[in-house]
């Protein structure tokens, strides 16, 4: 198997993952910025001190994890990949991470893994044949 193959079998397995996450029941998520649904942590739950992240997925299946206060983020393959950036960006101190139930899109410049905001459009190709064979 070509390498080739290999990363269309992941961006097909990711897509996958995405279409069966958010079923065609219910409603699609909106897309959200800072200001609708990643509002800022009640203090009460972290303190303003300790850097917070949101990681979750974007409607392509991609992980992404934004800086609470939208300093920083990124897109990544891989939902370890993304915690990862988060504990590097807090350093050396550790951070708080929030994991929204709905999906967000990445409302800043990617700091992240660049090729995979490249795969971002062929993966909701992908996501789109996927929900369309399903039915």
């Amino acid at each position: 198997m070509t390498l080739q193959m290999h990363e269309e079998a992941a961006m097909a397995a990711i897509a996958f993952q995405a279409v069966h996450r958010l079923p065609e029941s219910r409603p699609m998520a909106p897309e959200i910025g800072a200001a609708t649904a990643l509002r800022p942590l009640d203090p009460d739950v972290v303190s303003a001190a300790i850097p917070a992240f949101f990681i979750g997925r974007n409607r392509a299946g991609l992980w992404v994890a934004r800086e609470a206060r939208g300093r920083s983020g990124g897109l990544f393959l891989f939902r370890s990949s993304a915690i990862d950036f988060a504990n590097r960006r807090s350093a050396p101190a550790r951070c708080a991470l929030v994991f929204p139930a709905e999906t967000f899109e990445l409302d800043v410049e990617n700091k992240g893994n660049p090729l995979v905001a490249l795969a971002a459009r062929p993966l909701s190709w992908v996501k789109w044949r996927l929900a369309r064979l399903a039915r």
